[in-house]
């Protein structure tokens, strides 16, 4: 296969565009100089110090002849370039020349490599410039960087007329090259790691040296004021004034371009092709999540910890606790210290003597003490105790990245084209081992994926796929690592930080980097991918269907980088690059529910690219279309655009830091946006853009909340007073409680209800979108979820904990207990029999209660006073009211449903229906289980003459099975204390209705 690029997209040409008119007006020239003996001439202080002599002598031979780049253009021209690209651009323009670093910003998969590759022949033909340095910060990215070289290579001399390169990979080794880069008056492309350049007193970039005639290969590099373009600057700089940046400014750069997807320090930004753009623009993959989530494992006492922070001398972690709430056990996060008593912070008893010890803050060496009963234990950032087996949740794992894998694969091979999907695991020994010979043995992650693989290459929904395939070897063949490694051979976890391990890394780079087009042909086998942190930056793979999370990704930054390994759009087996999310979506294995990964991915997004979703920035408008006086199109400015920002915070749209207001959503789906009179004819595009920053944002709208007034000629009418003292009494009440009907009822209960499960991993998947206005996901599909067995589980006191949470008798828990047969049930899961059996008691009670509840009135003196509807104001939203109703005591009907909309409705057109309220929050009826607050106060009138007065609870079904049964309990509250207040002759009744029918039933 051989990989085909387009050479006409338009965001690429934009990006290069935005470089190369940076030194518009910059005549065709180049520096030479000769290489002779002479005294070295001191080099220009410029800001760009391409403006060196010509004549520069570096002591080799007389006779040869260097070729440098030259910049002719003042800094008040570079200046206007550089702003006149970033209006184009729609960026914030620079006020002055801080530096010679430009910036630009391209999304994972759109191409950046391609871009500043073709940069560097554009630059040669606008301007003649010809010495190039990418500096990289990985063997990794090195690796790739040559193989894009390779692969182009065809490519830019058919752009290019042929125009002779040349390219090398830096080599302490082989100084020559640098020689050659600098005589040659070709281009020269030296492609360097930072980590090979970045210290001087070890380094022989910065010694003598005879391969390059006794000079020190820095100076021929600083001769020729190179054009050096960072690639992942982020990871090379070092900081601000860190190592990297040192050795950026030691080559005397013409100017130094940055390119990435995650800039921490900006710079000059001259292009930006961000998340949002990309995932608009559809230039990525569509990316989906397949939650693996642990329901019902709350059997242990169980500790995660999150994170450590030391903020104003105060030490703290935050962990992960499984937490007693109003609503049952929750997995919550929580602050801790340095002592604190984990039964009082999660109210439970199973966490009874766990206590926080020592925290540890320092960077890279994070860790929390966790002391319990009969131990301790450090736990390192992402490490869990309690939890359930970690390995039965990452064969789960596993088995549906195969099957999802394998669901792709039956729907693309026909297209020709090929998925791949890849692991991140948290160490090489879980996917391979050693024997004490050396010999290699399959970890565990190796052994599960085989296992795994053979049992779906049976399954008959996946028979086409493996027809002609030999399953006896298949599993082996489709898998493979991709780690460091040693000198032995064998596979390690090892960083790039010296020269050794440096090695180790490059000796991985062959099938997986050099071979990537052999990677991505059918003839290949191997499509599952193992990696450790090898991949966090540089390698991606344009057919990565599928990620797998085995190891934590709640790292800064990490998240994003994990997921842009699969970003790149797929090819297919000629090379041609295929679009369209109905083909390109990856799909993301994470035990992260998609909530919190949506959430964590907008934070990082926002973190790394600096987007604020939801926010309009004083320059967004700069680009849009208007006309001059010729005619002729023009942007419509930075200065314009800051006026009309200034109109949209005055108006109210947005606030002082520009963050979208109600009333702007609002006003742009009414169509009602107000803008100055110059701003008019631009309307539509101003519109566009406020859209997309506006557009996923659940807002409720401030301004349509309204009080709302009373209509006093209903409220203080005959019919009204008459309504209402029928109903203004209150209440006490009085229980008999039946403790024999009790232990009868739970023990009914409790054996119809729900069999106990085990611990079970559920599968959640859902879609990821990425807007302007932030990330969002959207659930799609469940699976059925997957038993996993807890080993080492402690049963905990199981009275004492029914005692505390039903507040019964340990006698009257026994007899429930006993009774019900289902003991057994409790050692299967534990906490999962406790809630239900507190369940069951808990609602067996309160409908004890309420059948033996009797309400009193208290006295003539204590009741709800009709003046109350005044003055207790009514507010709501306009779009939940009944407008300009003439029967209600308020002048609108706030409604909570439908069915109440509706009900409403009817009582305005029905004839029968004299006056009617929708009774306010302040008037409640006490009852054991808390207030309960009634719906409708209503008069009909029959014949002219007939009054019946009705205290009315609307409810979308009148089946009582189908209400809540604490909603059912508080109505039959309700229904007695009405019953306790019937002294009249024609007293109100109370029921419960659908519609105004249920009256005169």
């Amino acid at each position: 296969m051989k990989l085909h690029f387009e050479p006409n997209l338009d965001y690429q040409l934009q990006a290069i565009d935005a470089v190369c008119d940076l030194f518009r007006g910059q005549e065709v020239c180049r520096t030479e100089f000769t290489v002779t003996m002479k005294t070295p001439v001191e080099e220009s202080s410029d800001l760009f110090p391409g403006t060196a002599p010509q004549q520069m002598s570096l002591g080799v031979a007389e006779t040869d002849l260097g070729v440098g780049n030259r910049l002719t253009l003042l800094d008040d021209d570079l200046l206007k370039n550089l702003n006149n690209v970033q209006l184009r651009n729609g960026l914030a323009p620079s006020t002055a020349l801080r530096s010679g670093d430009f910036t630009v910003e391209m999304e994972t998969g759109t191409g950046k490599t391609y871009v500043y590759l073709r940069t560097i022949f554009e630059l040669n033909k606008r301007y003649g410039f010809t010495k190039f340095v990418i500096v990289v910060p990985s063997v990794a990215i090195k690796e790739g960087v040559y193989k894009s070289l390779q692969i182009t290579e065809d490519h830019f001399k058919g752009l290019y007329a042929g125009v002779p390169f040349d390219y090398f990979l830096y080599d302490s080794a082989k100084l020559g090259q640098v020689r050659n880069f600098a005589t040659s008056s070709s281009i020269q492309i030296m492609v360097v790691t930072v980590g090979a350049i970045n210290k001087k007193d070890v380094n022989n970039l910065y010694k003598d040296s005879e391969k390059t005639g006794g000079e020190k290969p820095i100076d021929l590099i600083k001769a020729t004021h190179p054009i050096v373009i960072v690639d992942e600057p982020q990871s090379v700089d070092g900081g601000l004034e860190g190592r990297g940046k040192e050795a950026l400014d030691a080559m005397n750069p013409l100017c130094t371009l940055r390119y990435s997807a995650t800039h921490v320090n900006k710079h000059h930004m001259v292009f930006r092709l961000d998340a949002v753009d990309a995932y608009e623009l559809k230039l990525v993959k569509q990316i989906e999540v397949a939650s693996a989530i642990v329901d019902g494992a709350f059997n242990k006492a169980y500790v995660r910890l999150i994170a450590t922070n030391n903020q104003r001398g105060v030490i703290s972690a935050r962990v992960e606790l499984d937490v007693e709430t109003a609503t049952g056990i929750k997995r919550q996060e929580v602050t801790v210290q340095d002592g604190d008593d984990l039964e009082q912070t999660t109210h439970r008893a199973i966490y009874a003597d766990y206590r926080i010890g020592e925290i540890q803050t320092a960077k890279g060496d994070e860790f929390m003490e966790l002391r319990f009963p009969g131990g301790e234990t450090y736990l390192r950032i992402g490490e869990a105790h309690g939890d359930v087996d970690p390995m039965a949740v990452q064969r789960e794992m596993i088995r549906r990245t195969i099957k999802e894998h394998l669901d792709k694969e039956k729907r693309l091979r026909p297209q020709g084209i090929k998925v791949l999907s890849l692991f991140f695991i948290d160490s090489v020994e879980k996917y391979r081992q050693y024997d004490p010979d050396g010999n290699a043995l399959k970890g565990p992650y190796a052994q599960i994926f085989e296992e795994e693989y053979r049992r779906y290459a049976k399954h008959p929904d996946y028979k086409s796929l493996f027809e002609e395939v030999d399953l006896n070897h298949a599993a082996e063949d489709v898998h493979n690592g991709y780690f460091s490694i040693d000198k032995k051979g064998g596979w390690t976890d090892t960083a790039e930080n010296n020269a050794g391990n440096r090695e180790n890394a490059e000796r991985a780079y062959n099938l997986i980097m050099k071979e990537k087009e052999k990677l991505l042909g059918f003839e290949t086998p191997l499509k599952f991918i193992f990696s450790h942190s090898a991949l966090k930056e540089g390698w991606d793979n344009p057919n990565v269907f599928q990620i797998c999370t085995l190891r934590d990704i709640q790292t800064e930054r990490e998240r994003r980088q994990t997921i842009g390994r699969g970003l790149r759009l797929c090819v297919n087996q000629h090379g041609d690059r295929l679009r369209g999310f109905d083909i390109n979506t990856l799909t993301v294995i994470a035990t992260e529910n998609y909530e919190q990964f949506a959430e964590n991915l907008q934070k990082e997004i926002e973190a790394d690219t600096g987007i604020r979703f939801g926010i309009v920035e004083q320059h967004q408008f700069a680009t849009i279309a208007v006309p001059d006086a010729d005619g002729k199109v023009i942007p419509l400015g930075v200065e314009q655009s800051k006026a009309l920002w200034e109109h949209l915070k005055s108006t109210g749209y947005i606030d002082a830091k520009g963050k979208v207001q109600d009333s702007l959503k609002k006003a742009l789906k009414d169509g009602t946006l107000a803008l100055p009179a110059e701003f008019e004819a631009q309307k539509s595009q101003i519109n566009e853009v406020l859209r997309k920053i506006t557009g996923k944002l659940e807002i409720k709208n401030a301004d349509d909340r309204k009080p709302v007034a009373t209509r006093k000629a209903v409220l203080y009418s005959e019919e009204f007073k008459a309504l209402w003292d029928r109903i203004k009494h209150k209440t006490t009440y009085r229980v008999h409680f039946d403790t024999e009907k009790l232990v009868t009822d739970c023990v009914s209960m409790l054996q119809k209800a729900p069999p106990i499960t085990k611990t079970r991993l559920v599968w959640r998947k859902a879609e990821i979108a990425i807007g302007k206005a932030g990330v969002e996901a959207t659930e799609t599909t469940a699976a059925m979820p997957v038993v996993l067995d807890e080993a080492d589980i402690e049963l905990p006191d199981l009275l004492t904990d029914l005692q505390d949470r039903t507040h019964l008798t340990r006698r009257t828990i026994v007899r429930i207990l006993t009774e019900s047969g289902r003991l057994e049930d409790f050692k299967r899961n534990p906490q999962q029999f406790i809630d239900l059996a507190t369940d069951v008691i808990n609602r067996c009670k309160r409908m004890i209660l309420v059948d033996g509840i009797k309400y009193q009135r208290i006295g003539e003196e204590h009741y709800y006073a009709q003046e109350l509807f005044e003055q207790e104001e009514l507010t709501g939203y306009m779009k939940n009211m009944l407008r300009d109703t003439q029967k209600s005591v308020y002048e609108h009907v706030v409604y909570d449903s439908n069915t109440e909309r509706d009900f409403a409705d009817e009582l305005e057109k029905n004839e029968n229906i004299k006056v009617y309220a929708k009774l306010p929050g302040w008037f409640k009826v006490p009852t054991p289980l808390g207030t309960y607050n009634p719906d409708w106060a209503v008069l009909v009138e029959e014949g002219g003459t007939e009054r019946l007065y009705f205290v009315v609870e609307t409810k979308s079904t009148l089946f009582d099975d189908e209400l809540r049964d604490r909603e059912s309990a508080k109505i039959a509250c309700g229904k007695a204390h009405f019953q306790s207040l019937s002294k009249n002759e024609n007293p109100a009744r109370f029921i419960v209705a659908k519609s105004i029918g249920d009256l005169s039933a």
